[in-house]
């Protein structure tokens, strides 16, 4: 009965919001919280959740000593913890000086101090520390190529922690002697600690080799002082590291329950789970999506119950040319290319932290009317998606969705909707 949803728009945003809700720190942070050890407490962190998080530490143990590296518009007002705003995707200056301040503090504790990690997505950007004969210039220079390059996160990570002194284990390290819980909230496909926020309190195996072998397969075009740089020992840590010994490792936010609570929402509609851990590029899982629903739709008759298909992961986009977009964004204008205005499918796209991309665009929501209404409006959806310029494609039919920082980040959220016929 397609008047269950007489809104599919509206249904479908409606679920993202209730994707994000789930993962606000606020509401689940404390259950994760042990009572305030006795003693000296250092609440550090980085991620756009983590100053967030930092609330939720405060509002359970009350004012605390730290520091926490946040991304720009995503500060919130904390009692004690000293709250940094610096850049993502790209870092900055800002970033740069308060990761070396937060070394600083992590020098000064002994075996009876207790650090408090609190690390989100972003904290790859935001925790930076170059190694020795790499500039800030420089590594900014890295990791704005590898965006551009469609590698997938964990490889871009690879190489991230091998031009890191905080990266890989080595934050974690920096505190050691101290005791160590870290909370995590998980942006990565398969939830592996080990890549959120490029695993600073998590030891890694991977070797500066690895980090040359991502460069080659994803035609990443680098400075010698890098190559020069993954050309020499590394300072990851080790998994087996003994200043590891002391640090406890949580995700207690992920992927999986923010697509659980939308299918609970979702009561009238037949849930069809494609994962959590999607990866590819945006526009080859676009493609594969409608294929589904096309074939779904091909199945239902007048009265049947609608159906849902939800999936979450990372997507990436591979640059061809210099229009303004991001994953979740290109992902629903080849959505729509390849639907090509069919009357039973809406989608919806967005990252959970309100950023695709590089843009304050969380993603879109299409329908059948997407593509009429663009070309009425005078624009060629084919060579938007040519130019990777999905963000402004959608703000000219007026079919972005915008929530300004989410203060979480749980990854993509995709869904499409198939309504059964008239």
């Amino acid at each position: 009965m397609q008047n269950r949803i007489p809104d599919p728009a509206a249904f479908l945003r409606r679920l993202f919001d209730r994707a994000v809700e789930v993962a606000d720190p606020m509401r689940s942070l404390a259950l994760h919280l042990p009572p305030k050890p006795k003693g000296r407490v250092v609440v550090i962190g980085a991620g756009k959740a983590s100053a967030r998080m930092a609330e939720a530490v405060e509002a359970a143990w009350g004012p605390c000593e730290g520091l926490v590296i946040t991304r720009y518009g995503y500060a919130r007002p904390c009692q004690g913890i000293e709250i940094v705003e610096a850049a993502h995707p790209v870092p900055d200056e800002a970033g740069a000086k308060a990761t070396l301040r937060m070394l600083d503090l992590l020098a000064s504790l002994g075996p009876e101090d207790f650090v408090l990690a609190l690390i989100s997505g972003g904290a790859s950007a935001l925790l930076v520390a170059p190694v020795e004969g790499v500039s800030l210039e420089e590594k900014k220079a890295v990791n704005a190529a590898l965006l551009a390059s469609g590698a997938p996160i964990d490889r871009m990570n690879t190489v991230r922690k091998h031009l890191s002194r905080v990266k890989g284990g080595q934050l974690a390290a920096a505190a050691h002697p101290a005791r160590m819980l870290c909370l995590m909230i998980s942006d990565v496909p398969g939830d592996d600690p080990a890549f959120i926020g490029s695993g600073p309190t998590v030891g890694d195996a991977s070797t500066p080799a690895d980090a040359r072998a991502v460069l080659a397969r994803w035609n990443v075009a680098v400075p010698e002082s890098v190559t020069r740089a993954l050309s020499s020992p590394s300072g990851v840590i080790a998994p087996g590291d003994a200043r590891l010994s002391r640090v406890e490792n949580v995700i207690y936010a992920a992927p999986a329950q923010s697509l659980a609570a939308a299918a609970e929402l979702a009561t009238d509609c037949d849930i069809r789970l494609l994962g959590d851990a999607l990866e590819g590029e945006a526009r080859d899982v676009a493609a594969a999506q409608a294929q589904m629903a096309r074939d779904i739709a091909a199945t239902l008759r007048p009265g049947d119950r609608p159906v849902l298909m939800l999936s979450g992961g990372e997507l990436t986009v591979t640059r061809r040319g210099n229009g303004v977009g991001g994953p979740n964004a290109e992902f629903c204008l080849a959505l729509a290319l390849m639907l090509e205005g069919h009357s039973q499918v809406h989608g919806l796209a967005c990252d959970t932290d309100g950023v695709d991309g590089a843009a304050e665009v969380a993603g879109a929501v299409i329908g059948p009317d997407t593509l009429t209404r663009a070309r009425t409006a005078g624009l060629d959806p084919a060579a938007s998606l040519a130019r990777n310029d999905a963000h402004s494609f959608f703000a000219a039919i007026g079919a972005q969705v915008v929530t300004g920082p989410t203060l979480t980040n749980v990854n993509d959220f995709r869904a499409l909707l198939i309504l059964p016929p008239a």
